[in-house]
This record gives structure tokens, C-alpha cells and sequence, in this order.
């Protein structure tokens, strides 16, 4: 199951260059994580200034 972001996401990007296999994308109001992409390797939890990003 791969990790998602949630609605307190702020959209400030922090989190898409930090991931290697490029599942963040940006949408309108906030940033997504494709989960056919995403290998949970929780490289983005840990950016997140505000702790928008939840694991599996």
C-alpha cells in the first residue's frame, strides 16, 4: 500500500524532488502520490513540514 497524502498538504513541494521513483505530482490544491508508482520508501514523510504525508 503506498503512501498518501492528505488534505493538510500546504502544496509547497517540499516533498515531490525527494522522491526517487517520481510518484508526486502536483495538483490544484494539493500534491498526490501515485500509488502505482510509489515504493514506500518514506523518502517524503520526513520533508513534510507539516506532516501531511501518511504511510502505509
Amino acid at each position: 500500500m503506498a503512501h498518501k497524502i492528505t488534505d493538510e498538504c500546504i502544496a509547497c513541494g517540499a516533498c515531490q524532488p525527494e522522491c526517487p521513483v517520481d510518484a508526486i505530482s502536483e495538483g490544484e490544491k494539493k500534491y498526490s502520490i501515485d500509488p502505482d508508482i510509489c515504493i514506500d520508501c518514506g523518502a517524503c514523510v520526513s520533508v513534510c513540514p507539516v506532516g501531511a504525508i501518511q504511510g502505509p
